[in-house]
Parts: C-alpha cells; structure tokens; sequence
C-alpha cells in the first residue's frame, strides 16, 4: 500500500521558519521515479500548488506566492522531500500535503498527481 507521511508541521509566529517532510517506503513508491509535490488547503480555501521537484533532474517549480521563501529538495537515499519554508506570514496557515506522480516533469495541479499523504497542520500567528 502506497503512503506518504508529511511531518513537521506547527504553530510558528510570522516570520519564523518550518520545515516539511514527506516519506514513503521506497519499496511501495521510490522516489527515483516519482515527481513529488507540496499542496496547501487554508481555511476556506481551495486546495493549491506551492512547490514539485521532478524525479529526473531535480527541476523545481513554485507558485509565485512562496517564491523567495520556500525551498523544495530531495534526498532519495531517504526517500524524502522536504519543504524548508521562511519567512513565514499568516496567509501561509494551512494544511500541507504531499503529493506523487510517477514520471519526470513538473505540475502544480493536483489532478495530475496519484497518491496523496494525510497532511500536517502549519499555523502562522503571533
């Protein structure tokens, strides 16, 4: 069974940092053959895109709303990608998923990805 576990997320005031994870077993998804997103749902608010890494050369998108502040990679010997995110404000609040497709290439849509972890809570306040 497929699974992707998303870790790290918290409280943290403006300003200050967090850092994602999201694992997978690499005998049921290895990451070497997978594109790995970050998606965020806010309250109230649609599901979207905020950052992907592609399985093949390690290219990297993100929404413009994050440039600057995120940063995505990945560690296959871990079969992990992490999601580093500074300077962190309150419209950033929101659950964060990760989120895989197999193949090379690059999406911040979500219908172009197969499996989905549960998400992790990050909650920007002072």
């Amino acid at each position: 069974q497929v699974q992707l576990v998303e870790s790290g997320g918290g409280l943290v005031q403006p300003g200050g940092s967090l850092r994602l994870s999201c694992a997978a077993s690499k005998h049921t998804l290895d990451y070497d053959y997978y594109t790995i997103g970050w998606f965020r749902q806010g309250p109230g608010k649609e599901r979207e895109g905020v950052s992907c890494i592609s399985s093949s050369d390690d290219m990297t998108q993100y929404a413009d709303s994050v440039k600057g502040r995120f940063t995505i990679s990945r560690d296959n010997a871990k079969n992990t990608v992490y999601l580093q995110m500074n300077t962190l404000k309150p419209g950033d609040t929101a659950i964060y998923y990760c989120a895989a497709f197999a193949g090379a290439g690059l999406s911040l849509y979500s219908q172009d990805y197969n499996y989905w972890g549960q998400g992790t809570q990050v909650t920007v306040s002072s």
